[in-house]
């Protein structure tokens, strides 16, 4: 079954040094919905975990849940 989570447009990044290292990962179509970790594939763990977490209080709230945009990110 494949994880809805991931039909949210993620962006992964490294961290500078100076802002603790690491990567943080942005889902894009959800406000203020972002999560870190100390490697991208930790990054991509917890931002699954923090999209179910935004999705569900957005229920609880009455909010409108954004539908996944098409984001197409290159790599250089």
């Amino acid at each position: 079954m494949p994880d809805a989570n991931l039909d949210y447009p993620v962006l992964i990044e490294p961290l500078a040094p100076e802002d603790g290292g690491g990567f943080v990962a942005v889902a894009l179509d959800l406000p203020g919905c972002m999560s870190d970790g100390a490697t991208a594939e930790e990054a991509l763990a917890s931002i699954k975990d923090a999209i179910s977490a935004w999705l569900d209080e957005a229920r609880v709230l009455g909010r409108p849940i954004p539908a996944p945009s098409r984001h197409h990110v290159a790599a250089e």
